[in-house]
Order: structure tokens, then C-alpha cells, then sequence
């Protein structure tokens, strides 16, 4: 059965992001708010982690996995980034986006597609998201909280833990999410030269030259 820590959306408690932090590295797996859906994410290194979250999600070893990270130094340590990605980058983060580059040799081959060696990486736009990132001093193994035939994520915490709070180590409460906020990311490929969107969000699509 999950912890429940309810976080303040605006102004997280340091105490109980310390709490949320200690059950992460421990191994725990969580569910915590971010400026799009809630996400399910994890220690980089529990190798246990990437099998649990597909049996929640229901996908298979060639879904996509996030890397969140706190800002654009963190994406460059654990990704391949030319000039014009970064640019692109630095133009878009932080934000309601994910973004698909080949990962860096820092990166375990478990969480990289398994034929194309890539991995999405974002940088949240949310203060309790932040903060985690803060506190563990590295990046989150993450992904969108979609459940299978279901085309939303779950908007409160609350219903995430009727539906999957045995599943789960850790839920942070950042209040229910609105309609808006509750879409997932929008997922941009930048590992193929031009931009390619891969997954409409909430992010805009507007500054990769799409309306």
C-alpha cells in the first residue's frame, strides 16, 4: 500500500519532500504531480523499476522511458545534443514537453530502446517536481501515468490510489489537476534531424513549425 504525502503545489514542504526522497532512493516507485499529468518515476539505478512500471502502463521493452531532469545540464550529461537541439532545447524547457535524443553513455543500456539507444528527457515546469529533483540531486526514471484503455490520466491522487495504490511505494498528493493540466506531454523526436511529433499534448506545437 502506497504512503500518501499530501505536498502543496505551490510551496512544498521541505520536510516532506525529504520523506518522498528517502523512499525513492530506497527503491520505492511513485506517483507525483507535474505541469502536465501525474507521472509514475524512480531511482535511475533500481533495475526493478522499468518491470514495474510497464505492468502498471502495459507496454512492452519498447516504450519509451523519461529521464526528468532539473535543467539543461543534467540533459547534455545524459543524452547526445548538437548546437541546434540545444537551442531548441533551451527555447522549450522548462515545460509540458518530451523530448526523444540518443542517450549518453552515463545511461544504463536497460533504459534506452532497445534498437535505437534513445530516451525521452524533459524538464518539468512544477515546484513539487522541482523540489524532488532538488532533494535526490540527480534525475527521476519517469513516465507519463497512463493506464492501459485509458485515454486520460488519472487528474488526483486520490484516484490514483483507488486504481493502483497497491502497485505503488509512494503517492504525492499535489491536488487534483485540472482538465488542461491532466494532458500528457507532448512528445517531440529530435534523434532524426527535424523535429518529429511523435505525441500531441499539452505542449504547443507551434515552435517546431506545426500548428
Amino acid at each position: 500500500m502506497a504512503e500518501v504525502l499530501v505536498i502543496h503545489h505551490e510551496d512544498p514542504q521541505p520536510r516532506l519532500i525529504r520523506r518522498a526522497a528517502d523512499i525513492i532512493r530506497a527503491g520505492g516507485l511513485a506517483a507525483f504531480p507535474t505541469d502536465s499529468a501525474y507521472a509514475l518515476g524512480g531511482h535511475l539505478g533500481d533495475a526493478g523499476l522499468l518491470d514495474r512500471i510497464r505492468r502498471i502502463r502495459g507496454v512492452d521493452e519498447r516504450h519509451h522511458f523519461t529521464l526528468m531532469c532539473r535543467d539543461l545540464s543534467e540533459i547534455a550529461t545524459y543524452a547526445k545534443v548538437d548546437n541546434a537541439q540545444y537551442r531548441l532545447l533551451k527555447a522549450n524547457t522548462p515545460g509540458s514537453y518530451t523530448f526523444i535524443l540518443e542517450g549518453s553513455k552515463e545511461l544504463p543500456r536497460r533504459v534506452l530502446h532497445p534498437r535505437r539507444k534513445t530516451i525521452g528527457l524533459r524538464i518539468p515546469d512544477h515546484p513539487v517536481a522541482l523540489a524532488l529533483l532538488a532533494e535526490l540531486d540527480e534525475p527521476l526514471l519517469s513516465s507519463t501515468l497512463l493506464l492501459p484503455d485509458e485515454e486520460d490520466p488519472p487528474s488526483s491522487a486520490q484516484a490514483i490510489d483507488e486504481r493502483i495504490g497497491r502497485q505503488l511505494d509512494l503517492i504525492i498528493d499535489g491536488g487534483a489537476a485540472d482538465e488542461h493540466r491532466a494532458a500528457a506531454t507532448t512528445v517531440v523526436n529530435l534523434a532524426g534531424g527535424a523535429p518529429e511529433i511523435v505525441r500531441v499534448g499539452r505542449g504547443s506545437l507551434t515552435p517546431f513549425g506545426f500548428e
